[in-house]
Formats: C-alpha cells, structure tokens, sequence
C-alpha cells in the first residue's frame, strides 16, 4: 500500500492539483476581501448602508437561541458568484490563447505532400511513357 501512495504521490497531477489548491486559497482571500471591503460597502450603499456581514435573524430567547446570518450567506454568495466569473475568463482566455496556437501550428505546417494513390498513378503514367 504504500508503493501504491508513493506512486500515487509522485505523479505530476498531484502536484499540479495542490499547486492549484495552494493558488485557489490565496485567491479566495483576496476575492474575500474584494467583496466585504470594496462591494458590500458600495451595495451598502445602494440600499442604505446596510452592511452584509450584521445581517442575522435570531430565533428564540437566551443561549440557546439560534441564529440565521443569512447576511454571511449573501457574502459568500457574492463571493462564489466573483470566483465563478474569474475562473469562467480564465478558461475563455487559456481556450482563446490554445485556439491561437492552434491556428498558428496549423499556418505553419508544410503543405500536405501528394497522397500515396497520387504517387502511383505518376509510377504508373511514368512505365507507360517508357513502354
């Protein structure tokens, strides 16, 4: 079992899977901070300085009261939407640049040669000639 982990480890996915878990958590503090610092504040704004993040309903009386911070929710509703689009330009542009390799690739290759039944009809017509 563990050769199994070991291989499992030293294949290339993994380490490309946690250098993008590693990004993914750097990039999930600043979309955070984008959101609570720069757009609730400018939402707030427009619905009267409300701010997200106090928004709650408490059910109940006392400790054991309960809470719904459907304000944290939108938050991180606001948040998932921010991340969905910064991930969908992502993939559109490394598809736009892959596309534009392509066709470069394409643009550069040699001409296709004449096919193997074009080269023997020219055998052919060549014996002909002789005999």
């Amino acid at each position: 079992m563990l050769k199994e982990f070991r291989d499992f480890i030293a294949r290339g996915n993994v380490m490309d899977m946690a250098v993008g878990i590693i990004i993914g958590a750097a990039f999930t503090a600043i979309v955070t901070s984008l959101v609570e610092d720069m757009i609730n504040p400018i939402i707030g704004l427009f619905i009267g300085g409300v701010d997200f993040s106090g928004l709650a309903l408490r059910v109940g009386e006392g400790d054991n009261a309960g809470v719904f911070a459907y304000g944290k929710f939108i938050t991180a509703l606001i948040n998932f939407l921010i991340i969905a689009w910064v991930v969908f330009l992502l993939v559109k542009g490394v598809n736009r640049v892959k596309d534009i390799a392509i066709k470069a690739e394409k643009a550069a290759a040699p001409p296709p040669g004449p096919s193997q039944e074009d080269l023997l009809i020219e055998i052919r017509d060549a014996l002909r000639a002789r005999g």
